[in-house]
């Protein structure tokens, strides 16, 4: 059962854990307007910086975190320690974030590519992932696993969700594209579907996200099964942006702390 509220979206997987709060944010409850209408939380976008701090806050409110902090992500395969906050001029290039410490709100941004919280309850350790197809195929879900172990996680323990992303039928890409997944993951083929209309392949980025879990060893994973391109409403789209013909477009975050 998926615990959902006006401004977020919480798996039961960690909504069960005791002395964790997390939640995958919709778009709704914030003060942007217009196209990042309206919580919008990225700080890379060309809203109102003012509106985006202010969203920011409402969420690590609702979480109960004395601070939220993210990452510059680059859709690379590098996960970070934080063992406390860091300042705006000095924010890491990565696409993962894990921690130890109470009160630090760890998140990432995304707006189709899938958004993985993960949560070692016994050594009460989290993680934050943010896995775009070239992050995940980059070992981003390894590279999270494995600095949550070196802080005192151990794999079999770890609970993940993955929330909001694009679904298989909304994901379209080219041959190309398929060529170069497949050939660097072979294990990645049943992945991917041809449409029966256009002939192109449909990669399933939420299933293989969940693969790469499996094969990092975690214990359990909960996929929230939510599409970021229909669900219009409720969420951010890069491609449903795109495909409106707008010159930007809203993120939306999750984010995870220890109590």
């Amino acid at each position: 059962m998926v615990t959902e509220d006006k401004m977020f979206v919480q798996a039961p997987i960690l909504a069960g854990m005791d002395g964790v709060a997390h939640g995958f944010f919709t778009r709704l409850g914030g003060t942007s307007e217009g196209i990042y209408a309206s919580l919008n939380c990225g700080l890379g976008s060309r809203d109102v910086q003012d509106s985006i701090a202010e969203n920011r806050e409402r969420a690590a409110r609702l979480l109960g975190a004395d601070t939220l902090i993210g990452v510059y992500q680059k859709h690379s395969g590098t996960a970070v320690v934080a063992k406390k906050p860091w300042s705006r001029n000095k924010v890491p290039e990565a696409d993962a974030i894990v921690t130890s410490t109470p009160g630090l709100a760890i998140s990432i941004l995304t707006a189709d590519c899938a958004p993985v919280l993960l949560c070692d309850p016994e050594a009460r350790v989290v993680g934050a992932a943010h896995a775009g197809w070239r992050g995940a195929l980059s070992g981003i879900v390894e590279s999270t696993v494995e600095a949550m172990a070196g802080i005192g996680a151990r794999p079999e323990r770890i609970g993940a969700a993955i929330g909001p992303t694009i679904s298989q039928g909304a994901y379209e890409v080219g041959q190309d594209y398929k060529a170069q997944v497949v050939g660097q993951d072979p294990e990645s083929e049943p992945f991917f579907a041809i449409d029966e209309g256009s002939g192109e392949p449909h990669f399933d980025l939420a299933g293989y996200v969940a693969e790469r879990l499996s094969r990092a060893g975690v214990g359990e994973t909960f996929d929230l099964g939510l599409c970021t391109y229909y669900d219009e409403t409720r969420l951010f789209s890069y491609r449903r942006s795109q495909h409106h013909g707008e010159d930007d477009y809203g993120r939306q975050i999750s984010a995870i702390v220890l109590a």
